[in-house]
């Protein structure tokens, strides 16, 4: 099975209708360390990391790797999309499969940028590694992550406890309808 590792990277800008998908560049250094220090952000994440840790340890240039994603808006990041293996994970059911992570700033919530952002990126994967299914981790209690799973259409393989909580596992296969971006010479 080909791995993110072997694919080019990065890609062309993907262009939803309203969003761009793109990797990191300065400018999103702010943006990323918002993001990570939010509390409201990492509510079901284990709570947020403190800013002057991430200040430190941030680079000018947030990192790029295969497979992830800042989601821009009108130029600005509002969010950032991971596709990675999921290796070392929890649960023998999501080994080895393609991890879809995602998080926005509360700036952005309720308006369907994650959903947009989200179905471009998995259309990206399914071009670049046709065939892979995807799973999606939560916390059960997370309501907005849950209905973001479902409408990306992931369905449940299993709930478990872990960091003393209940944790939903998803799993999305490779047939699930995605959105297709606009590609380039298309008009949003």
């Amino acid at each position: 099975m080909e791995d993110l590792q072997s694919v080019a990277w990065p890609p062309e800008p993907i262009r939803t209708r309203r969003l761009v998908l793109r990797a990191p560049r300065s400018g999103d250094r702010a943006a990323f360390i918002e993001l990570l220090a939010s509390p409201e952000v990492h509510t079901y994440l284990g709570g947020p990391r403190p800013r002057e840790e991430l200040e430190r340890q941030t680079p000018e240039v947030p990192q790029q790797w295969p497979g992830s994603f800042v989601v821009d808006l009108d130029g600005a990041m509002i969010g950032h999309i991971l596709l990675r293996r999921a290796t070392g994970h929890r649960r023998p059911a999501a080994a080895g499969k393609a991890d879809l992570g995602y998080l926005f700033l509360p700036r952005a919530w309720g308006r369907g940028y994650a959903v947009e952002a989200c179905e471009a990126a998995l259309g990206w994967l399914a071009g670049a590694l046709p065939g892979e299914p995807v799973v999606l981790t939560t916390q059960s209690a997370n309501v907005a992550s849950m209905r973001l799973a479902a409408k990306l259409g992931f369905t449940e393989v299993e709930r478990f406890e872990a960091w003393g909580c209940e944790q939903w596992l998803g799993m999305r296969s490779p047939a699930a309808p995605a959105a297709p971006a606009v590609g380039e010479g298309q008009q949003p």
